[in-house]
């Protein structure tokens, strides 16, 4: 497995290394020294499972201190276009984002730290998103940025997005008190 940097700091991809043969395929999937070496001490302690539907777009979403969760996402059928905009008020690279496309074949996996917001959008019909938390859910901190926020400038490839109502209501950054 290796570990790739993106533009925005903390944010990492795992890519694996898949064996493959007439039986099928074989890869690990998480390896905590990788995230260790880069600074990250964690223990993730919920996983979650989201089916949805090609043009349904989640997010942005993140959950505030005490409550952050550190994330580590892949998709396990279907694809998605990934993507975690920085919120931390400190941050070189504050309202940026950074999007990857995340699918059944490349087997990618993307480590989302506490201060990014996160969403996606799905590329195909039944996609199955896995990630492990290293927080639980806490409804009462829960916030997030608007999907559709002109400031931030997502490109998501989708020309009808099916957004939630919950959703369609996030502030946009200009508007989001940030508690990072």
């Amino acid at each position: 497995m290796t570990l790739k940097e993106t533009p925005l700091q903390g944010l990492l991809i795992l890519q694996p290394t898949v064996h493959s043969d007439e039986r099928g395929y074989f890869f690990e999937s998480f390896r905590a020294s990788l995230l260790e070496a880069h600074g990250y001490d964690l223990r993730f302690v919920q996983d979650n499972e989201s089916k949805s539907n090609k043009g349904a777009v989640r997010g942005l979403h993140l959950q505030a201190p005490p409550f952050g969760q550190d994330k580590l996402l892949r998709v396990v059928r279907g694809a998605i276009y990934d993507v975690a905009v920085d919120v931390r008020k400190d941050s070189p690279t504050y309202g940026k984002y950074f999007g990857i496309e995340l699918n059944e074949g490349n087997k990618t996996t993307l480590f989302i730290p506490q201060g990014f917001a996160h969403g996606f959008c799905c590329l195909e019909d039944n996609s199955i998103v896995q990630y492990k938390c290293s927080n639980y859910y806490d409804k009462s901190s829960e916030c997030g940025v608007a999907w559709d926020d002109p400031e931030i400038g997502i490109e998501w490839p989708v020309a009808d997005p099916i957004v939630s109502e919950k959703d369609a209501m996030l502030p946009h950054m200009a508007d989001f008190n940030s508690p990072f």
